[in-house]
């Protein structure tokens, strides 16, 4: 695709932003969990930490015009996809009765996940050929 490695920056950099916004709200106890602020009796760290770190990897090798870059991008998009599945798995199940409530970041981290690693299987990179010899 001509402007997947631009698609995969934006999407690396959507999800950078998502990591800080706010991702669920539990009404029971007027709570709000983020990607970088989880605290009250959910306790679940800094779930955005890790994608925002592997977003920003992603996002300097959507920008580098070497093969390798592009292999390794497939696998750390791979991560990325993973967490936030593990992050949705997690996050969304009620704990005693207390259902939390998805914001729109949430749902916009984990699409932007998949859009990473759907433009990283198909990189704009030109590679050259060897003629044959004989």
């Amino acid at each position: 695709m001509k402007y997947s490695n631009w698609i995969g920056l934006a999407a690396a950099i959507i999800i950078i932003v998502c990591c800080y916004l706010s991702w669920l709200y539990v009404p029971t106890v007027h709570l709000t969990i983020g990607g970088m602020s989880a605290t009250g009796k959910h306790n679940f760290g800094r779930p955005g930490l890790l994608p925002l770190f592997l977003s920003v990897v992603a996002a300097i090798n959507f920008l580098l015009p070497f093969i390798w870059a592009k292999r390794t991008n497939i696998f750390i998009t791979g991560f990325i996809v993973a967490w936030a599945v593990r992050n949705y798995l997690l996050m969304s199940r009620c704990d005693n009765g207390d259902c939390p409530q998805l914001l729109p970041a949430f749902y916009i981290m984990l699409v932007a996940s998949f859009l990473t690693l759907a433009m990283s299987f198909v990189p704009d990179i030109k590679v050259k050929q060897k003629p044959l010899t004989k």
